[in-house]
């Protein structure tokens, strides 16, 4: 797998689990959702990703 499809595949996980955590434990977890969000939003500016830095030192290829 790519590193790009790896990336919306953790993101795509991350909302579904945050939505769930929300589901099972309250409204406040959706706290998380917006942080998931906030970082996608400023790796679109930014061009820099903390989950791509992970994901290359776990040795995943372009």
């Amino acid at each position: 797998m790519k590193i790009n499809a790896a990336l919306r595949l953790i993101a795509g996980i991350m909302i579904l689990l945050s939505l769930l955590l929300t589901y099972i434990g309250g409204p406040m977890w959706l706290w998380f959702t917006g942080f998931i969000a906030l970082n996608l939003i400023q790796s679109a500016f930014s061009g820099w990703c903390p989950m791509i830095s992970i994901l290359r030192k776990l040795g995943m290829e372009e």
